[in-house]
């Protein structure tokens, strides 16, 4: 019986009088019922669609698929790959796929095909999809097919049309390309000249001081008022290079920080108390603080640097007289500054509000750009705002600036905020009187640079500490040994040849966990990426009482 052959089309009156008996398929009647579902479905449809089924390939196809095949000798019941032999090479693959139970959909697909006596370009948006009994095992294909070389055509000539001024166009953004790229060039070349010009500048300063000093120090007949005024004044300079140098590298994102949890608010409180001294009795401090604590992880020491720096800059701006609110937000989203991402995770919020001058326009863009100043000579290095950008930055947060001519200034310092551990809040050992306990300890000193490595040694053993020096890391960990026991402590430079500081201080851990290591180095990119967690860390310049204090409290701690 027939019955599902009813309607159909040309195709349906065709596959009822094929002489199917010849063919793998066998007579109709024979079908099994997932072809003969598939085939009824496929000659009601109004999309060309082929059923390619078994292992020989035995093709049906409906009315729609009749154009597709043009003028191909009579397709039905034969082989697909013997009707589409010129093409089988490029099909067979998809057709495969098929079979294997994976669909697959393309869009204008090319293929060389001959339907009228010559081979032609045609392109083709089909789909191949496996026909499956109902256990699931593959049978067949169902061949979706539209052909779209009219359409593809037809686009070749958005595109032959539009050639000759796309490159007139192309060719007129690589003029301008280039123009711009230059430009840029200049700009970053005028901006490092700025910078180093001001490095220069500062330590030149800086550099006459300490020559003079020690000019004057080497003289036999100087009073001691004079020798200690001189001591000073080398002592000062030092510190003055060292906040320099500090300020660079917080700029550029590239000073190792130091992140403890700490409540924020507290710390804006001891700070507002104390700018009342530093901005002098006609400015007034105000602080608005939240009701309960809020806590944030960041460098403490940098975070009151930051702010004090942004009052300073105010203070100035105010001549001397004004108000400077400190305001401090918590539960704050990160808004998009400029250009940067937002973020929606909670941040703290700390703004500065002061009624002075304000900011012009002229000078907006440019106040975070390294020794940019408006202030007289001698008045500003430029690097204030500057540490407060990098250091925002750098902990996972951003500054934003708000400013109006007459009016007053607004500094908003975003930093993450963080929920804190029951016990995050731990004494910090008083190493005040502790130092000769730790007198007569091991001390394993590891500096490649011979005249620091020297220093350091003397500085140590002064200090009553017995000392070996290596001059690298490989060096340092034979001394060492399997388990790292012939030492107390380690005092390591970062930046090394091979093996880096921080390396050595993982492996000699790993060795021996709990080894107390002092990490000191004047710029470490790696340090400021990764941190220095678990390990203590020196910058330099150092002093001896710098290098004392901070070994006791490793050894104490260790």
């Amino acid at each position: 019986m027939t019955n599902w052959l009813q309607g159909g089309g040309e195709m349906a009156e065709r596959v009822r009088h094929h002489n199917w008996a010849n063919t793998p398929l066998g007579p109709l009647e024979h079908w099994p019922d997932v072809l003969k579902t598939t085939v009824a479905l496929c000659l009601a449809s109004s999309f060309p669609q082929a059923i390619v089924w078994g292992p020989a390939l035995i093709t049906l196809y409906n009315d729609g698929f009749i154009p597709i095949l043009g003028d191909k000798p009579d397709a039905l019941g034969r082989p697909f790959n013997e009707i589409w032999q010129e093409a089988w090479p490029e099909i067979s693959p998809i057709a495969d796929a098929a079979f294997a139970g994976e669909a697959t959909f393309i869009e204008n697909f090319p293929l060389t095909i001959e339907r009228g006596g010559a081979p032609e370009q045609a392109y083709f948006t089909f789909c191949y999809s496996p026909i499956r009994d109902v256990e699931g095992k593959v049978f067949g294909m169902l061949d979706t097919v539209t052909e779209t070389t009219a359409t593809v055509v037809l686009s070749q000539r958005l595109a032959e049309l539009n050639a000759s001024l796309e490159q007139r166009v192309t060719e007129r953004t690589t003029l301008l390309t280039q123009t711009e790229a230059a430009l840029r060039q200049s700009q970053k070349l005028e901006a490092i000249g700025q910078l180093t010009g001001g490095v220069a500048h500062d330590f030149n300063n800086l550099l006459t001081i300490i020559r003079s000093s020690v000019d004057f120090l080497r003289m036999p007949s100087l009073s001691e008022e004079r020798r200690q005024r001189y001591m000073s004044a080398v002592t000062d300079t030092v510190d003055r290079a060292g906040k320099l140098t500090s300020q660079l590298l917080a700029f550029a994102r590239r000073q190792p920080l130091n992140p403890e949890v700490f409540d924020a608010g507290l710390r804006v409180k001891n700070i507002g108390e104390m700018l009342e001294t530093v901005t002098g009795a006609r400015i007034h401090v105000h602080v608005e603080l939240p009701g309960q604590p809020c806590y944030i992880r960041a460098d403490s020491s940098q975070f009151e640097t930051a702010l004090i720096n942004i009052a300073l800059n105010a203070r100035d701006a105010m001549n001397g007289q004004g108000s400077l609110t400190l305001r401090l937000d918590a539960d704050q989203a990160l808004p998009s500054i400029r250009g940067d991402a937002g973020s929606r995770q909670a941040f703290i919020a700390i703004s500065l509000t002061d009624t002075g001058s304000g900011i012009p326009g002229e000078t907006f863009e440019r106040i975070f750009e390294p020794f940019f100043t408006t202030k007289e000579v001698g008045k500003g290095t430029g690097l204030g705002l500057s540490q407060v950008f990098g250091f925002a930055k750098q902990s996972g947060g951003n500054v934003d600036v708000a400013s109006q001519v007459g009016q007053g200034t607004v500094f908003t310092l975003y930093l993450p905020q963080v929920v804190p551990e029951e016990s995050f809040q731990r004494d910090t050992p008083d190493t005040c009187g502790l130092i000769t306990e730790c007198a007569q300890r091991h001390i394993l000193v590891v500096e490649d640079n011979l005249e620091v490595g020297r220093f350091a040694n003397q500085i140590l053993q002064d200090l009553g500490y017995q000392t070996t020096w290596a001059t690298n890391a490989e060096q340092a960990l034979e001394l060492a040994g399997a388990d790292a026991l012939g030492f107390d402590a380690v005092f390591s430079d970062v930046v090394m040849p091979g093996i880096t500081g921080v390396a050595l201080a993982r492996e000699l851990r790993r060795r021996r966990p709990g080894l107390p290591v002092v990490l000191t180095s004047g710029y470490s990119e790696e340090l400021a990426e990764s941190g220095y967690e678990g390990l203590v860390f020196l910058p330099k310049p150092y002093s001896a009482d710098q290098v004392s204090q901070v070994l006791a409290k490793a050894l104490l701690k260790g």
